[in-house]
């Protein structure tokens, strides 16, 4: 099966706990197969730091809810009795783990997804079928394009 490129993603939510609407829109994507969405994991930063994982219920992943993303991004499923976390910890040597944690507030809700982005298939295997490579790839952010004047209004 051909892969599509993968991104993680990190959406927060300032003192509130992840939507149902996110979840909803990639959802939305992936019927259209624009994205696919293969892990996702709720998490809670606490002021102190802590992290506390989320169930997330209602998904149709391959395997457990969260237990690829717990292993990619150093993140693991404290035991509680009282809502087990489907995520697992897995070691992983370090240089293959995103510390995804640090770039989440305190006091902040995320909803990290590993997302792969379908549409790039078809495009990856023309290229590949005329002798191409990718050569490099980078994502910009929105605030570059506006530094630079090529932001939402232009």
């Amino acid at each position: 099966m051909t892969l599509g490129p993968m991104q993680l993603v990190v959406f927060g939510f300032a003192g509130g706990e992840p939507r149902g609407e996110v979840l909803a829109e990639l959802q939305r994507l992936a019927e259209h197969d624009i994205v696919r969405l293969v892990d996702l994991l709720a998490v809670r930063k606490a002021e102190d730091g802590t992290i506390q994982v989320l169930e997330v219920s209602a998904l149709d992943l391959d395997g457990e809810a969260g237990a690829t993303l717990a292993a990619l991004t150093g993140l693991q499923a404290e035991a509680d009795a009282a809502a087990p976390s489907h995520a697992e910890q897995i070691s992983a040597a370090d240089e293959d783990v995103w510390y995804v944690a640090d770039s989440i507030p305190p006091g902040t809700a995320a909803a990290i997804a590993l997302l792969e982005h379908r549409w790039a298939i078809p495009l990856r295997e023309k290229l590949q079928g005329l002798g191409g490579q990718l050569l490099d790839e980078a994502w910009v952010h929105p605030l570059e394009l506006e530094a630079i004047g090529l932001g939402a209004g232009s």
